[in-house]
């Protein structure tokens, strides 16, 4: 407990899923989190969540798709707080399309929220890490990042990107004692998730079922992908930048296993 003591850190994509389990376990090691997502309601309850159980937490309206939306996430951060120390891109939004259903315009809408949003909210919080003489960003990858599915093109394009762009920062900012890392959470059925698969077909059971079948023998969670995040925005992890750290039993890293994503 308390690896995060007096640390200020934002997630964005915070409302749910894995952005709400890896704020409420920042705020739970200490930290000051500043949730953002476009979800107002749903945010405004998840952070008062956060307050209940004993953390401190605040909520602001984003739309990561806009710089100056993003511009001011971190600002209210710092007014709020005093400062930045950490930065959680964890905003998503992974529609499936294959290459020939994949319009220029859900192409564009993919990448802004995938990984221009990174961009966009590094971009304007690194000033305020510098100022804090360092800091963590972690950006919130996927399996798709390295080798994606035929259905998920644009995602796995953005998420390739967004691997990238954490090499690069990573190297540029050394020097400044900015650490940047990526995360590869694995298969969670968050929300979206299973909004997703339901549409296709794949009803909750047959997933939990083919969670079964997965390397270790179930489905990732929010709060796997949390330990690591928190992990990064340590201390403890001060000499790791410009990794993947595979939270996802293997799968990105081993040969094919028994299950297989149903898409």
């Amino acid at each position: 407990m308390n690896r995060l003591q007096e640390k200020v850190v934002i997630v964005t994509g915070a409302a749910q899923g894995i952005g709400l389990g890896c704020a409420k376990l920042i705020a739970a090691e200490g930290a000051k989190v500043v949730l953002g997502d476009i979800q107002k309601e749903r945010g405004e309850q998840s952070a008062s969540e956060i307050r209940n159980e004993g953390g401190e937490a605040v909520f602001c309206a984003v739309d990561v798709r806009d710089e100056q939306r993003c511009a001011a996430l971190i600002e209210v951060a710092v007014k709020t707080y005093g400062k930045l120390d950490g930065l959680v891109n964890n905003a998503g939004w992974f529609p499936r399309a294959t290459l020939e259903e994949t319009t220029t315009e859900l192409w564009e809408q993919v990448l802004q929220v995938n990984m221009r949003s990174a961009f966009y909210c590094c971009k304007h919080a690194v000033p305020k890490m510098r100022q804090a003489k360092g800091g963590s960003i972690v950006n919130m990858g996927s399996i798709c990042g390295i080798q994606s599915l035929p259905n998920i093109v644009a995602y796995g394009a953005a998420k390739g990107g967004l691997l990238s762009l954490t090499r690069t920062l990573a190297g540029a900012l050394s020097d400044d004692r900015i650490r940047v890392n990526y995360v590869i959470p694995g298969w969670v059925l968050s929300e979206g998730e299973l909004k997703i698969q339901g549409a296709q077909g794949h009803s909750k059971e047959l997933l939990q079922k083919e969670g079964e079948r997965l390397r270790l023998g179930r489905h990732q969670t929010p709060l796997d992908a949390a330990y690591g995040v928190v992990y990064l925005l340590s201390d403890e992890s001060s000499q790791v930048t410009g990794t993947i750290l595979h939270i996802d039993a293997g799968e990105s890293t081993l040969p094919i296993a028994r299950g297989a994503y149903p898409g």
